[in-house]
């Protein structure tokens, strides 16, 4: 094995303590998973109201105490506290500044359902301190891996206000971005904030993008490497502006150094032999004990249980991007196949207020839960028969792969880290694990529902398919050796 490395890991959101989405995920599984391979990883975050410092056990940091950074063109002083992630040994550290962090939402404001407007200022701040407080520690990482525009300032502030400090002569950077259509994009006046020269935004700078700020576009001009969270994302984002968002010039340029990896799974959490979420655990060996875990859910969601119906779930953010477009054209269609569907998320307006209009049309086929619900999500995984993520676009996606362990046959579109992960069984029977439509309409994914509901009526076939995606591996400890070949690349520990 080589030498062990030595590695930030910067992220706006990190589970148990705070989350939105899948970042947050990432962001706990991955520092543990690299933790286990014998290197020194620590995590920074902000910490938001949510983080409580009892309930975590938050400690100061005597080296980080009244740390002062020069915020834009003037001093900010600030904490940060420690403490680590549960059952693991990964210590993470906490920006501890009330005036930009003590808010109950992370990046939104819920007064006015949009970003907060001092969002440059916060994450300015945010990694400008990642990079001061390794001086206070004492501490010289090979890497920082940085994630998302709330960090993408880390590989510009190192090469342009740091680039002839010793300190950090021998410190690489690695961004992951893990879904390139939020890219950190502001006024151009917030350019003071960040403490840059006007020079890295005039005349099309690493900065400017068509006008305005962009966090992400800077880091992925400065950052030494990056990836994506899939393969076939990485190869997508390089083609149109339907993936690249604008961005597609500068990836395919910096092809060499972009790679794909896929997420993994935090097996620990979400594995039906363990899962203390669910009332009968099962796995590949015992799965007619599934049944239970279905009839359990749906006597929690006032649907009547029918062994000859299937049941389809969707876990999600309700926007178009993840394909609610299509089911509002098709739904109507959907339920006349005789089957159930429970839906979970929070998401546009539009989406709340049809999908709690369908629950009242159709109260015995469908029930719909308009929140983020930790322990129903895991139900919902266990007890379905089928999972739907038409998504126009998904860089990774988790639910997939939480569906194929729980023997819940996914339906998806083929694009990102879906078509990585999910085998088509309409074209491939013996080795299927799914049902894959490859346009972005309702009528083909009616077809793919269509053709599952046909399928789970032969239930030899279905148990065989069952098994086998309950047999798939996404495990962090693969990903994450993935991500440690990254790593090794950019240091000189080889």
């Amino acid at each position: 094995m080589a030498l062990p490395l030595k590695i930030l890991f910067v992220s706006s959101e990190v589970t148990p303590f705070a989350k939105t989405g899948g970042l947050a995920d990432v962001s706990s599984a991955l520092p543990k998973a690299i933790k286990e391979a014998g290197h020194d990883i620590r995590v920074f975050m902000p910490k938001y109201a949510a983080i409580k410092d009892r309930k975590f056990i938050l400690r100061d940091v005597i080296r980080l105490k009244d740390m002062v950074i020069t915020h834009g063109s003037h001093p900010i002083k600030l904490n940060i506290k420690s403490s680590f992630i549960p059952d693991s040994k990964v210590q993470v550290y906490f920006l501890d500044y009330p005036p930009y962090f003590e808010r109950d939402e992370l990046y939104v404001d819920p007064k006015t359902g949009t970003d907060f407007v001092d969002n440059p200022e916060r994450f300015a701040l945010f990694s400008r301190t990642a990079i001061e407080m390794l001086k206070r520690l004492h501490w010289q990482p090979d890497v920082i891996h940085c994630n998302d525009w709330q960090t993408s300032l880390i590989p510009v502030f190192l090469k342009v206000l740091y680039v002839d400090d010793e300190f950090y002569q021998s410190t690489r950077t690695l961004l992951s971005v893990h879904n390139l259509a939020y890219q950190g994009i502001f006024p151009a006046k917030k350019l003071a904030v960040t403490g840059l020269s006007e020079k890295l935004y005039n005349s099309g700078g690493a900065l400017e993008f068509f006008g305005r700020l962009n966090f992400l576009k800077a880091g992925l001009e400065y950052a030494d490497l990056i990836n994506t969270v899939s393969p076939t994302y990485a190869k997508e984002i390089q083609t149109t502006n339907e993936f690249g968002y604008g961005l597609e010039g500068i990836l395919k340029r910096r092809t060499e150094q972009l790679f794909g990896i896929l997420n993994g799974v935090d097996y620990s959490e979400w594995s039906p032999d363990v899962d203390p979420w669910i009332p009968l655990k099962y796995d590949f060996k015992t799965v007619e004990d599934k049944i239970e875990n279905k009839k359990h859910l749906l006597k929690l969601c006032n649907l009547p249980f029918d062994p000859a119906v299937p049941c389809i779930g969707a876990i999600s953010r309700l926007a178009d991007q993840k394909g609610f477009d299509l089911i509002f054209k098709a739904i109507d269609k959907i339920l006349k196949l005789k089957v159930q569907f429970i839906i979970l998320g929070k998401g546009e307006e539009k989406y709340h207020q049809f999908f709690s209009a369908l629950q009242k049309k159709y109260p015995t086929q469908v029930s719909v839960h308009l929140k983020f619900d930790n322990q129903l999500a895991h139900l919902i995984e266990a007890g379905c028969d089928l999972f739907l993520m038409p998504s126009k676009y998904e860089p990774c996606g988790l639910n997939q792969l939480y569906s194929l362990k729980y023997g819940t046959i996914p339906i998806v579109r083929a694009t990102g880290g879906l078509m990585d992960t999910v085998t088509d069984f309409s074209a491939n029977p013996k080795h299927g694990t799914g049902f894959v439509f490859q346009k972005y309409n309702a009528r083909e994914m009616l077809t793919a529902i269509r053709n599952a509901i046909a399928t789970f009526q032969n239930r030899t076939i279905w148990r065989e398919m069952i098994i086998r995606a309950m047999k798939q591996i996404f495990s962090w400890e693969v990903s994450s050796h993935e991500y440690i070949k990254l790593y090794l690349r950019l240091s000189k520990k080889k």
